[in-house]
């Protein structure tokens, strides 16, 4: 077994919680003597910051949200007040995409960049990357963190970065430098994939030993079908520009929190009260520092609007001892029907029953009409060859997926108070073609 910074990875449960409580104090203590944001919030909310110990005590501590950070920023106010470092102390400056509002800015400074590397580093090496390994990065280099954060860790291994930044990149570059992994969205990666077998690539006869997806969330059987074209294993990710970078190992249960950088917790929906492991709620992150390091942005009890399970705090069988949870997801590609949720990646489970994907090539989007009364979900599904489309049998695969696990639902399509009705199309049909962005899978127009 391989790791980057073993130590850490193995460490035993009760000295890495004893590690997570030390820099909690410190974190808290920092965060008071350095943030304006904090130092104004810890005395308004009466907070004695020798109080805040451990895990439990951050309980007490109010939950700052993606509101509040753009509250505390030009144009709204004179300064960044969550900076908490001099300018001539920051590295990079950075915005988060902006695709959930104004974006969001963050100040790095070179620690910063070690400990963001760090945690996608221990990601790479616990996927089976190394040292020889080439990799093509299909994120963005602007001012998102994501792949500068990939490049740098990357040095830190030995690989070699290709740092294409989208999936779109010329065909040339696979046969011409032998990538061993490629890092892109579900998506992007099949939409490769398509592309290689047009020029005469199969996939599954390239160098790539290995995938990695990341950039959103993704039903199984999608991956399960990308697995299939490319013939490699594909390893999840979750990374934010809040620095949460979050990984799959081998083993493929769960992605590892690197818990002594970063502390995640899984709150209600209420945000008041933790959940009990097994059970879905919102992430709610704060950032960690080593005692000693600084930082130029640091978050504490921040909800980061996406959701996610506890699936165990027992060691893997790959030896980390970091807590492992479930894919991700946004709670804003979530929506409610009769007293119900439901996600983007239940659509697309549906989408991509294996059956399906004898005639559809995995693109679709989702839209909702109607209102309290009555909803209609209108699923729209790109197929290879509209004319030979089975759409009932498509249909049919769709339905008994969707509501496989969601009785409340079942019932509301039962009564006729939620109605499903299907679109087939042929190539580039589908409404977000038409629009620049990144594709939203489910909209809700009611």
């Amino acid at each position: 077994m391989s790791y980057f910074n073993e130590e850490i990875e193995i460490m035993d449960r009760n000295d890495l919680d004893a590690l997570v409580e030390e820099r909690i104090k410190y974190t808290v203590e920092y965060a008071y003597d350095n943030s304006p944001f904090y130092r104004k919030w810890f005395k308004e909310n009466r907070i004695n910051t020798s109080d805040i110990k451990s895990h439990e005590d951050l309980r007490e501590l109010p939950i700052i949200t993606s509101k509040t950070l753009r509250e505390k920023q030009p144009p709204e106010t004179e300064d960044f007040e969550f900076k908490c470092i001099d300018w001539d102390s920051i590295y990079t400056i950075h915005e988060t995409s902006g695709t959930s509002g104004v974006p969001k800015s963050f100040f790095l400074t070179w620690d910063d960049w070690n400990r963001y590397a760090e945690k996608y580093a221990r990601s790479f090496v616990s996927q089976g990357f190394g040292r020889g390994d080439r990799v093509v990065v299909c994120a963005s280099y602007g001012m998102n963190v994501g792949a500068n954060t990939m490049t740098l860790a990357a040095q830190k291994i030995g690989m070699a970065i290709i740092p294409e930044g989208k999936c779109t990149f010329p065909v040339r570059i696979i046969k011409n430098y032998q990538p061993t992994g490629i890092v892109g969205s579900i998506f992007k990666l099949l939409r490769l994939a398509k592309r290689m077998e047009s020029e005469g690539i199969p996939p599954q006869e390239s160098s790539i030993k290995h995938l990695i997806a990341g950039g959103e969330s993704f039903a199984e059987e999608s991956r399960a079908y990308l697995e299939e074209i490319w013939g490699v294993p594909v390893y999840n990710t979750y990374g934010s520009t809040e620095g949460t970078m979050c990984g799959e190992c081998y083993v493929k249960a769960g992605l590892h929190v690197p818990e002594d950088l970063v502390h995640l917790d899984v709150y209600d929906p209420q945000l008041k009260n933790f959940v009990d492991e097994g059970e879905c709620g919102r992430i709610v992150l704060t950032t960690l520092l080593p005692v000693g390091q600084k930082t130029g942005t640091l978050l504490l009890n921040y909800d980061t609007e996406d959701t996610t399970i506890v699936l165990s705090r027992e060691k893997c069988k790959c030896g980390r001892t970091h807590m492992r949870i479930s894919n991700p997801q946004r709670e804003a590609e979530t929506v409610w029907v009769a007293g119900n949720p439901f996600n983007k990646v239940d659509i697309e489970q549906g989408v991509f029953q294996r059956d399906n994907m004898e005639y559809l090539t995995g693109e679709y989007e989702a839209f909702l009409y109607g209102d309290e009364m009555e909803t209609t979900m209108r699923v729209s599904m790109e197929c290879s060859d509209p004319v030979n489309c089975d759409e009932d049998m498509i249909s049919e695969n769709f339905i008994k997926s969707f509501f496989k696990f969601k009785p409340g639902i079942r019932q509301a399509y039962s009564d006729g108070t939620f109605n499903v009705v299907f679109n087939f199309t042929g190539a580039e049909g589908l409404e977000f073609y038409k629009i620049r962005g990144r594709p939203k899978r489910l909209v809700d127009r009611r």
